[in-house]
């Protein structure tokens, strides 16, 4: 992959943990920086920061309290660890939050660098595509850049990183019946995921698009397969 700008940022309130991860990752071209709790990452994300792994469980610190302060003053990849005996409800709030990948303890410096690979290049397709203009449909209007959503009275929407990721993906291909699975791909929800997390989804943009969620128009559904975007889309 090469080195590139910014480091991974390893947050672990464990030593051994912590400094092997970093000496690997720096052994495969990925500079890396350790933290073991909340101060020493907030001091450390004042450099520029390619992607955090923050673990949940750090001592004295709630990781996803963390985590929910991360997402309101930055937009950088975040990978979650998590302890084996940790609730999947805690996975799933972390993705919710704006988590990019999970990985279950115990785990292997391997499959580690493998996520946080394909975390960045899931980065960097979406910032190569951030320049190509957006969609307008039903009087919407949508733009890569910035994640801007107009409705049709011009009044901005504001949109979560998943909520964009899961329109982008209807825009992309309307008036086709997309499956859950294909949909939780887009919106880069772990495979291993309630199915229903895409619904709890789904409601959340059918809220912000529709007067009446109930009764959604926009986005409707296709019982045994998923979702169908009904309108008509064209690109700019």
């Amino acid at each position: 992959m090469g080195r590139r700008t910014g480091h991974i940022l390893i947050v672990d309130d464990d030593s051994t943990l912590r400094n092997m991860l970093t000496q690997y990752l720096e052994e495969h071209d990925l500079p890396a920086i350790g933290a073991s709790n909340r101060s020493e990452l907030m001091r450390n994300i004042q450099v520029d920061r390619a992607l955090i792994v923050l673990d949940l469980q750090l001592g004295q610190d709630d990781g996803l309290d963390v985590l929910r302060d991360l997402r309101s003053n930055l937009d950088v990849p975040v990978i979650i660890i998590t302890g084996k005996l940790t609730s999947e409800i805690d996975r799933v709030i972390g993705l919710e939050l704006g988590a990019d990948d999970y990985i279950l303890k115990p785990f292997s410096p391997r499959e580690l660098l493998a996520r946080i690979r394909a975390v960045l290049r899931r980065r960097d397709s979406i910032v190569r595509h951030l320049g190509r203009g957006g969609y307008r449909f039903n009087s919407w209007r949508l733009e890569r850049r910035g994640r801007k959503l107009t409705d049709p009275n011009g009044n901005l929407v504001p949109l979560g990183k998943s909520e964009f990721a899961l329109l982008l993906a209807f825009l992309e291909a309307p008036q086709e019946a997309l499956s859950r699975e294909y949909l939780l791909q887009s919106t880069r929800v772990h495979e291993d995921l309630f199915d229903r997390s895409i619904d709890v989804r789904i409601l959340r943009l059918r809220r912000k698009l529709e007067t009446d969620a109930n009764a959604a128009r926009m986005i409707q559904t296709v019982r045994g397969i998923g979702y169908f975007f009904a309108c008509s889309v064209e690109p700019f």
